[in-house]
């Protein structure tokens, strides 16, 4: 009875590395095209390390590009909402207003508190840098722009991504500062505690596709737009909702700022920066925002898989960033329309509801396995229609709670 249970309920995870991605590409690709007086001259393992410098290069040269991009964006979208035109003095249309502000932030002060820990004060922009742009490493953007195809990929991000938080605690500590200590503080806790239903967000889209791997996840996805892990069940619709909100959270956005909410404590941990240690953590929180933005794009919505089987529409690059940007745009809507919430609000909404939906959707997730043991076109069907009638009560019980109305105070006189 056990061997049966582990056979079919619980997934083969593969942790063996099948091959090196460099080495091939090398093999296969660079040493045919060398003349062979040059190519002698040269080893398999030293052209790959070269190879991967060179991806490496490109990676660090282009994905801060983005924060310039999605900073501008991001000013628009909030004049938009408020009536207004936003930038509109340096560059057509103020297209240049981020490249200025960036190259003031390389002229300003670089200042450092005298009574502070000054090794720890100036790693801490950097680790939080590194570590953002290290999650890029396992993100398929297409069908071979992977710059490594991590056999454990899901697990690289979920512990490169958490180390983020010894750079906000340094950053606090180090400033020798009550505001700054406290707002690192405040946003640790808020970090760790939704890492928890995110990472548990996570491990139904393990329990489907039995692997950790991006590459693999992606490819479970290819047969259109309901064979997206989204609607493979109504449990992974669920903890979609749950993984991109934690994803929120974890990028300090608001309504869940709290650790940079400047009307409650000054800027959060890095009110003691300056200059261009001020922007690297604009850069980071950019960046984090696209990299969550093309995680659950990659778990939840086919990734660079087209829409329609058979077609390329809304695939490959360009459909990946078309729906990366979609998530992140929906960001920045929420940053402009909802409150912030108080930081027992926010600590309630992690404990008492995320957390425990999330181990619903866990087992929820392993019951419909056991039902369905394979997604053919009568389970995808029930999936979307048990979403459908969700959604639809949903959307019922929310209009009658918000059609009631508030029952009149007595007066204070």
């Amino acid at each position: 009875m056990p061997e049966i249970l582990s056979e079919s309920f619980f997934p083969k995870i593969n942790l063996q590395e099948s091959s090196n991605w460099a080495k091939d590409f090398v093999q296969e690709v660079v040493i045919p095209r060398l003349p062979e007086a040059v190519a002698g001259h040269f080893s398999v393992e030293l052209l790959a390390i070269l190879v991967m410098l060179l991806c490496a290069g490109i990676f660090v040269a282009v994905v801060p590009l983005l924060p310039l991009v999605l900073v501008l964006a991001e000013r628009k979208v909030a004049a938009r909402f408020q009536n207004r035109t936003g930038p509109m003095r340096v560059g057509p249309w103020g297209t240049l207003q981020t490249l200025a502000d960036g190259i003031k932030l390389i002229f300003k002060e670089d200042y450092i508190p005298p009574q502070g820990d000054k090794i720890l004060f100036m790693l801490a922009p950097y680790v939080i840098f590194a570590c953002s742009f290290a999650v890029f490493a396992a993100i398929p953007f297409g069908q071979n722009i992977l710059v490594s195809d991590f056999n454990i990929g899901i697990f690289y991000i979920m512990a490169i991504s958490s180390v983020i938080v010894m750079g906000v605690i340094m950053a606090g500590w180090s400033s020798n500062s009550k505001w700054s200590l406290l707002g690192s503080l405040r946003s640790a806790a808020q970090i760790v505690s939704y890492e928890i239903p995110l990472g548990l967000s996570i491990l139904t889209i393990v329990m489907l596709v039995g692997s950790l791997s991006m590459s693999q996840i992606v490819a479970s996805q290819a047969g259109g737009i309901f064979t997206w892990l989204i609607f493979r069940s109504p449990f992974t619709f669920l903890a979609f909702f749950i993984f991109f909100i934690s994803a929120i959270a974890e990028v300090n956005r608001t309504p869940f700022d709290l650790p940079e909410a400047e009307s409650e404590i000054v800027a959060g941990f890095h009110t003691e920066y300056s200059g261009m240690r001020f922007a690297l953590f604009f850069i980071a929180e950019y960046a984090n925002m696209f990299a969550v933005s093309a995680i659950a794009v990659t778990l939840f919505l086919g990734g660079y898989e087209g829409v329609l089987p058979g077609y390329d529409f809304l695939g490959g690059l360009p459909g990946f960033v078309l729906k990366t940007l979609g998530l992140v745009f929906l960001m920045m809507w929420l940053r402009w329309t909802l409150p912030r919430l108080r930081v027992d609000q926010l600590m309630n909404l992690c404990w008492k509801y995320f957390i425990p939906i999330s181990f619903f959707n866990i087992f929820g997730t392993g019951i419909w396995g056991l039902i369905f043991e394979t997604d053919d076109v009568w389970s995808i069907g029930i999936s979307c229609a048990i979403i459908y009638i969700g959604l639809i009560s949903a959307y019922a019980i929310a209009g009658r709670i918000f059609a009631r109305k508030p029952e009149p105070q007595p007066s204070s006189a």
